[in-house]
């Protein structure tokens, strides 16, 4: 759907109950966001026209929504739909492992919303099923697993402090597949069609942030022809994204362990992507020094 802009803006700030929702509406009043925290799904039709009305005299607000409000669930796509009118809305889903959500919520020694009689996985397993229409629904979806409250601050930070500087912000991510696939990519592209530096002795201490493997992995058959082609192919695509509004793109790039020939490639295909118009590149390398 496309959207204007200009409109005043609703984010809806909803996902599984532990992967740090309030610590996103934190972050978000700390950038001037007007919060409004665990928000009846019947008040969002009378926030938007109260939004609608004040036009500009209001800031941006976030309204938190968590799986209490069932009927906001029952058709998210309808809702959101409604409720796109004189504003913006958009939708930040938080997500985590399972493992993750049970140690957060032994931590603070709560049972999860939707337990009842059961354990705690069965109230995520419930949980995960009952929000996966809003998750595929949402226009930005955040895995907090590995992130702590701080780093997910400064995420929610990145992501809208400035968004005002371009029409996609887009993470170039790289990482490495024996760690699992990134859950939060819209694009991953497999970098294991090269050969490993980790097999050359004179290399494996190094990283794709070094020039000696940089230029090895650039300088393989195909590898320079992957980036021209992938990059074009990117092109439309991040116009498409302006053109609807979306803001956010993340694109990942894999090898075995994240450490080499992902975060060359990563890199490379950074620099192509950031002389694009209205685009504003990041790089992240996920697994590099884990290993």
């Amino acid at each position: 759907m496309t959207t204007d802009p200009d409109k005043q803006e609703l984010l809806i700030v909803t996902g599984m109950s532990g992967a740090g929702r309030s610590t996103v509406a934190n972050a978000l009043e700390d950038l001037g966001w007007y919060v409004v925290d665990n928000l009846p799904p019947q008040i969002l039709r009378p926030l938007v026209e109260l939004v609608e009305r004040a036009g500009t005299t209001l800031p941006k607000i976030a309204a938190v929504v968590d799986i209490r409000g069932r009927d906001l669930f029952g058709d998210f796509r309808e809702t959101v739909q409604a409720l796109q009118s004189g504003i913006q809305v958009r939708v930040v889903f938080l997500e985590a492992r399972d493992d993750v959500l049970v140690r957060r919520f032994e931590s603070v020694r709560r049972p999860h919303p939707l337990q009842g009689e059961g354990t705690l996985l069965d109230g995520i397993a419930a949980e995960r099923a009952r929000l996966l229409p809003v998750r595929e629904s949402s226009d930005i979806v955040i895995d907090t697993s590995d992130l702590n409250v701080h780093q997910l601050a400064t995420s929610t930070t990145e992501l809208f402090a400035a968004e005002g500087t371009a029409g996609v912000q887009v993470t170039v991510m790289s990482f490495g597949f024996k760690y699992g696939l990134p859950t939060d990519v819209d694009m991953v592209a497999d970098a294991r069609f090269l050969p490993n530096p980790f097999w050359i002795p004179e290399l494996r201490g190094h990283t794709g942030q070094d020039s000696e493997v940089r230029d090895f992995v650039l300088s393989q058959p195909g590898a320079s022809d992957f980036i021209d082609r992938y990059a074009a192919a990117l092109e439309p695509v991040l116009s498409g994204y302006q053109r609807e509004n979306k803001r956010h793109a993340t694109i990942g790039i894999g090898c075995t362990g994240g450490k080499h020939r992902s975060v060359a490639m990563a890199r490379e295909l950074a620099s192509r992507l950031e002389k694009l118009p209205g685009v504003v590149v990041k790089i992240k390398h996920r697994d590099l020094g884990r290993e």
